[in-house]
């Protein structure tokens, strides 16, 4: 999946998969050293993260139902956990990507399909 913040043109990722399944959100990024610039997780349904066990800091954008942007969360270390209410679920990518974009609460984001959409594209180990 690719997502798009329409409100500063901008796009926040293009490999981007879904973790909807209890399985998949309950993995999420564990066991990854990394995350590359480009690539994400969106966790629906989804209000609080944490990062324990985690290898790498992480960006955060919570959205609620209309893909209006709730909240954000710039370069989380691990061992936080994070969370929005109000948010329906949350996108989780590499440090840095809401400095570049610019994301800001209030953005409206746009989800399109993208090409390498198998769970294990992002959620892979990197030993």
């Amino acid at each position: 999946m690719k997502i798009s913040n329409l409100t500063r043109q901008t796009e926040l990722a293009g490999r981007v998969v879904v973790a909807d399944s209890g399985a998949t959100r309950r993995k999420g990024l564990l066991g990854r050293a990394g995350l590359n610039e480009g690539e994400g997780l969106w966790i629906v349904p989804c209000e609080a993260v944490h990062t324990f066990r985690m290898r790498f800091a992480l960006d955060l954008v919570f959205v609620d139902r209309k893909l209006r942007v709730k909240k954000i969360k710039s370069n989380v270390p691990p061992w936080r956990v994070a969370a929005c209410l109000s948010a329906h679920s949350v996108i989780e990518l590499a440090a840095g990507t809401i400095l570049r974009t610019q994301t800001q609460a209030g953005d409206c984001l746009a989800f399109a399909p993208a090409f390498d959409q198998s769970i294990d594209a992002v959620t892979k180990s990197d030993n």
